[in-house]
């Protein structure tokens, strides 16, 4: 089972196929036949990994990465969550000397062991 959040970008044609073969040259599994179920994420900017996608992204395009922030803290507001913390770290903007810069909208309890707190990291290579 794949869980995707946009199915709109396997639409086009032969596009399920192709991913079917790609699992099975990855799988090593060329003879037998494997069955693939294709599920929608109900919303999919509550999922961590989506949403650092996203913001790879957009960084990838050249996105100023504050503005790229801001967006994603404000499709995580449309998503009814809690709390989001976003850290990006490395050659912000170009600049010769890295450094981390973060942002931090509402609760988000670290010390508390029962709270249900989502994690992903995703790194990526720009043209710095």
């Amino acid at each position: 089972i794949i869980h995707i959040g946009f199915p709109n970008l396997l639409k086009k044609k032969g596009a399920i196929e192709e991913l079917e073969k790609d699992i099975q040259k990855k799988v090593n599994s060329v003879n037998q036949r494997l069955n693939i179920a294709i599920e929608k994420v109900k919303e999919p900017y509550r999922e961590p990994n989506i949403l650092a996608e996203y913001i790879a992204f957009q960084l990838k395009n050249r996105v100023s990465f504050r503005k790229a922030m801001k967006k994603a803290i404000e499709l995580t507001k449309k998503a009814d969550i809690k709390g989001v913390k976003i850290k990006i770290a490395g050659r912000l903007g170009g600049k010769e000397i890295a450094r981390a810069e973060s942002i931090k909208k509402g609760r988000l309890p670290l010390q508390t062991i029962r709270a249900k707190i989502d994690y992903c990291c995703y790194p990526i290579r720009t043209i710095y």
